[in-house]
């Protein structure tokens, strides 16, 4: 009587017809599935070729300009002539230096100006260059005709347009990091807008709170306290939400920053519910939403730092997304 053939029998014989091996099911059961353990200790990414503190600077100045130029403008409407007017300045102050510390990391002024040479919708470099332009333009015109006292109405339409583009000034460094290979700035694309949205609240309202006196800076405050809410939750999602890609925003000098960033958003919060009684109040909650300010900036970006340093914050997240896209498929 003759033996029947089992499944590994035949799947031998059929490899040796075809030329291949084919592997049985026992030693498929028996091969573990791979896990990253490292690259060679060798990064897989680019570190940012940007410099500190130019880029962190960069990144916070033109937030606290952004959102200094849309404040101005409330207060214009609002008939607010002192917020009207420490807006402005922060705001032409702000991009001013915000350009200074983008051309001193390119290293040549003209560096700056080839950015604008060509308009390219899908290039967020691009479109944050003819931003930053623009916004600085218009609100150094609201300037010079605020200190001046000429050309008033110009001044005034300079400042309202400022204003228009200040959430856009906002929050375009955001998608610029995130549209980098950097994996902490990739993988957080959809909370680092929403978190440099609320920082450049907090900032530009401090600013305000630091030069206006106590009877017109009430919206600083509310601006400050909404942008203290956005922070919170958008900090947090980075924190938890990004799988291993979070432990550069926990830990090492990233979390220690971001983590003084939170403490001085919440003391800056704290101290703006009584600005519009305490001038002492006020000027402590300005210095505590600024200082809260430059810690994340420099967090966000030491935290990219670090990422790129680390292979397995590269490979874990492209890992995960292909095994989701397995399930998927299956």
């Amino acid at each position: 009587m003759s033996r029947a053939r089992g499944p590994d029998r035949d799947q031998q014989r059929s490899a040796q017809g075809t030329g291949r091996a084919q592997p049985s099911r026992r030693e498929r059961a028996m091969v573990e599935p791979a896990e990253f353990r490292s690259y060679y200790g060798r990064p897989i990414v680019k570190e940012p070729a940007w410099e500190q503190p130019d880029v962190p600077l960069y990144l916070f100045l033109g937030g606290a300009a952004g959102a200094s130029a849309s404040m101005a403008a409330m207060a214009r409407v609002s008939d607010l002539p002192r917020l009207a007017r420490a807006g402005t300045l922060v705001a032409a102050g702000g991009s001013l230096a915000s350009v200074a510390a983008l051309i001193h990391d390119l290293g040549r002024p003209e560096r700056f100006l080839y950015m604008l040479r060509v308009f390219k919708p899908t290039s967020p470099l691009s479109v944050g260059s003819w931003i930053l332009a623009p916004f600085s333009g218009l609100a150094t015109v609201s300037t010079v005709s605020l200190l001046t006292g000429k050309l008033r109405p110009i001044g005034t339409l300079a400042g309202n347009a400022a204003g228009l583009l200040g959430p856009a000034m906002c929050t375009y460094t955001a998608v610029l990091l995130a549209d980098t290979a950097t994996p902490a700035w990739h993988e957080g694309r959809r909370e680092l807008p929403v978190l440099f949205a609320g920082s450049a609240a907090t900032s530009g309202a401090g600013a305000a709170l630091l030069l206006v006196p106590t009877r017109e800076v009430a919206p600083a405050r509310n601006l400050g306290l909404a942008g203290a809410a956005a922070e919170v939750v958008a900090e947090h999602r980075l924190e938890h939400n990004l799988g291993v890609v979070s432990e550069t925003y926990r830990h090492g000098r990233a979390g220690t920053l971001l983590k003084a960033g939170k403490a001085l958003t919440a003391v800056g919060a704290g101290l703006s519910l009584l600005s519009t009684r305490s001038r002492v109040a006020s000027v402590a909650a300005g210095a505590a939403y600024l200082a809260a300010g430059v810690c994340t900036r420099f967090g966000v970006y030491t935290a990219g730092v670090a990422s790129s340093r680390d292979p397995k914050y590269t490979v874990v997240p492209q890992r995960e997304r292909m095994a989701q896209h397995g399930s998927a498929v299956q």
